[in-house]
Order: structure tokens, then sequence, then C-alpha cells
């Protein structure tokens, strides 16, 4: 068997989620456990359309294996019209078979997500990750308010997950809070699941 890891899953267009998902990587990784990050593929209009297997740049696509056998789970989405993207909730909607046999039942789960403007729907989009993860049985993990950039942020953000605004152009880089909340998560996940896991040894 495998060292435990969590899985960073996301889906990103333009380049921020990507990189919420590699700090989250980071405070997984301050934590004490391995991340390993995953996408989706795009999905498209055109019914013959492929994706190649593995992508040209970034991180592999995710397998239900990479779900099944993780110590916990980060999800995250750009927010598209206050909800997550298509592609993340396609791969989503192909995990019957884990809800089946309850694989992520008490696994510790977060979210994440990217917005074009500040209140461009980021609450409700982390809100719309946390539906399938709850019926799934996961055990929810936002951000306490002990986290001072919680308080302190002029950007993203939110007790619900981590969140950034990535501005029109989609290229405002993570500040310094949206940095460190994105760490902090990733670290509480980490911690959350190594808890578990000597709970049930």
């Amino acid at each position: 068997m495998s060292a435990p890891y969590i899985l960073v899953l996301y889906y990103s267009r333009h380049g921020a989620t990507a990189e919420m998902a590699r700090q989250i990587a980071r405070g997984v990784e301050l934590g004490g456990l391995e991340a390993r990050l995953r996408t989706v593929p795009a999905v498209s209009s055109e019914c013959e359309a492929v994706a190649p297997a593995i992508p040209t740049e970034g991180a592999l696509y995710a397998s239900l294996d990479d779900l099944r056998h993780c110590a916990g789970l980060a999800l995250g989405s750009p927010t598209r019209f206050g909800n997550m993207a298509a592609p993340l909730k396609y791969f989503l909607d192909g995990t019957s078979s884990l809800w089946l046999t309850g694989e992520l039942v008490g696994k510790p789960a977060a979210v994440f997500t990217s917005t074009a403007s500040l209140h461009g729907g980021q609450e409700t989009t982390l809100l719309s990750m946390l539906l399938p993860l709850l019926h799934h049985g996961m055990l929810v993990c936002g951000l306490p308010y002990s986290e001072a950039a919680l308080l302190e942020t002029r950007g993203g953000g939110t007790p619900y997950g981590a969140s950034h605004h990535a501005g029109g152009d989609g290229k405002r880089a993570l500040d310094e809070h949206e940095t460190a909340l994105c760490r902090a998560l990733g670290r509480r996940l980490a911690e959350t699941a190594r808890r578990l896991e000597s709970a049930h040894a």
C-alpha cells in the first residue's frame, strides 16, 4: 500500500485555480502528507472530441483510483455562474461506484475557487462543490477565523474554503493573504487526515 496522500483535484482554464492547487499542495506537505495534484479534461461540445490520455502540460488527469485511495481531498474549480465548472461536475457525476461502496465516507475534504470579479460567486461555488462531497459522506474542513489572513484579506478568502480574485483578465496573481489561506487549508486538511488515520490505526 502506498503512503497516505491528499488528492488535490482541480479544473483550471487560465491557470489561477492551478496556482491555488499548487499552494494548497505546499500546505499539505507542511502538514506532513504527500500531495497528489490531478486535473480533469475539458468537456467538449463536439460529440467525437477525445482528449489525449496524458495532458500536454500540467497535472495528470484524475482517475477513480486516485480518489478511492486518498486520505483526503481538496477540490478546486473556477466559478461558472456561481457554480463549479462543467468538467469537474462531469468527473464527480462519474463517481457513483465510489458512493455505492462508501469509499470516501469519513475522509476529510476541502474546496477552493477562483473568480474574475471579487463578488463573482465565490461562496456559492464553494458550497456547490461541497454538496457532492457531503453525499459521499466526507468530512468538511473549512477555514477557521483563527487564520489571521481571513480577517485581513482584501481579495479572496472565506470560511467555506480558499478563494482568489483573479481579475477580469484572469492575470491577478495570488496575494499574500490568498496564498496564506491556500496553504493553511492544505495544512489543515493534511493534519486532519493524519489525526483520523492515527485514530483508526
